[in-house]
């Protein structure tokens, strides 16, 4: 997978007053609430997946042909079961049956308390995707042969096949409706209650290869990226009034001697309570977003490598974090890959369109110090960073402040420390 070129930055700012209603907070906490899991792949990681009952355990597919358990507060690998090649999704069925496939083609259905597998079917290419849709009861495969298959996950057998437009590359479930991306930037809805005909045919509003689709908890829509360091918010509801709310926005991208280094944006997952998400690129951040207020909550520290899978579990309190080198650059020396277990907290995933005043939250908290990004205004950011898709308004300023407070041990205290964090993390 070849980087996109790098383009020159083209940066329009501009001084505003400071407005209560314009600040947006950036924590960046690192230390204790984070770890590595031990016994990490030995090859690429291609997915992460936590139980859907708990945050103990996570399901974690690899280039290694392999798939493994581990009990995360353990910090330690239940079981692994292999395939016969490379494995580029894995999903659970439910808390003690684990589906996956791959390069081999096979389809595998694992039962975790018996370590019993049960060879389910095969596709005729690749099985990009694995899901699992819990109101229709029927796990969902996206390949390269062009097809989407379903499975009946009780007896386990096939339950129809599907054709798509081109090469599945990605897709997820919203409710009883099938999201899937393609290649040629194409957009499939289905129906998984009657696949009889495609309920909705799009065109990616982004210009280049679609590479992560995940649907909205709320199932009101879905978030797309690409490998241009964009990501897109689109809706599923076809009516014009609708359609107007969607948007996209730069991200993932960083600066260096003036010239901006374009990044994919490889990985998604959303917040399953706040309805906010995360975005993992091959720069090696995290960012969480809140869609609603169209702003970047916080961005984690950089990890060594691409940021190749995320995932939270389902009560929010926990992301795992797969950083695994992506061979954008082709085969060359590489830091290891590795699974990061990362304790989040409402500070980092929340929506704060609640936010106090300025006045009220100095008095409020002590002891914390603001700092501006410029010594007596906020600077308004580039009118690209978030910019409305086709018919869509354009929205209104946003600004920046940093707070400090003693407990964290990192901190930015001016956004000169940083320019990629204020680079793409508010709209205009």
């Amino acid at each position: 997978m070849a980087e996109p070129g790098s383009a020159q930055a083209q940066t329009r700012t501009g001084l505003s007053p400071v407005r209560d209603s314009d600040l947006t907070f950036v924590l960046q906490m690192t230390g204790s609430n984070e770890f590595n899991l031990n016994q990490p792949p030995e090859d690429g990681i291609s997915s992460v997946k936590f139980s859907p009952n708990t945050s103990q355990f996570l399901l974690v597919s690899s280039w290694d042909t392999s798939v493994r358990l581990y009990d995360v507060p353990a910090n330690s690998m239940r079981l692994k079961y292999q395939h016969t090649g490379a494995v580029l999704d894995c999903a659970f069925y439910d808390p003690t049956h684990a589906w996956s496939g791959g390069l081999d083609h096979q389809l595998k259905m694992h039962d975790l308390n018996t370590d019993q597998e049960n060879l389910v079917g095969t596709h005729d290419a690749p099985i990009r995707c694995v899901e699992y849709c819990p109101e229709v009861n029927v796990m969902v495969t996206g390949s390269w042969d062009q097809t989407v298959k379903l499975w009946d996950p009780r007896t386990p057998c096939n339950a129809g096949t599907f054709s798509q437009p081109e090469k599945v590359y990605t897709l997820s479930v919203s409710g009883d409706r099938l999201i899937v991306g393609t290649a040629g930037r194409r957009v499939l809805v289905w129906d998984l209650r009657n696949m009889g005909y495609v309920q909705q045919r799009r065109e990616s509003s982004l210009k280049y290869q679609t590479r992560c689709i995940r649907a909205f908890p709320n199932k009101q829509g879905y978030v797309l990226s690409s490998i241009e360091g964009r990501v897109a918010v689109e809706y599923l509801d076809p009516s014009p009034e609708v359609q107007k709310k969607k948007y996209a926005f730069k991200c993932h991208r960083l600066k260096e001697n003036n010239i901006e280094q374009i990044y994919p944006v490889n990985a998604i997952s959303f917040h399953n309570i706040h309805n906010t998400f995360a975005t993992g690129g091959s720069d090696g951040f995290v960012n969480i977003w809140d869609p609603f207020n169209k702003k970047r909550l916080c961005q984690f520290h950089r990890y060594p490598t691409s940021i190749a899978s995320l995932a939270f579990s389902n009560d929010g309190t926990t992301l795992a974090i797969a950083s695994s080198y992506m061979y954008e650059m082709d085969d060359m020396e590489h830091p290891e890959d590795g699974i990061f277990i990362r304790q989040v907290t409402d500070a980092e995933t929340k929506p704060n369109s609640h936010l106090p005043p300025l006045s009220l939250l100095m008095t409020l908290l002590p002891g914390i110090q603001v700092f501006l990004s410029i010594s007596t205004e906020l600077l308004t950011l580039d009118s690209d960073e978030m910019v409305p898709s086709a018919g869509s308004a354009q929205n209104k300023g946003s600004r920046d402040v940093w707070l400090q407070d003693p407990a964290f041990s990192t901190v930015r205290q001016h956004w000169k420390d940083d320019p990629g964090l204020l680079k793409d993390g508010l709209i205009v």
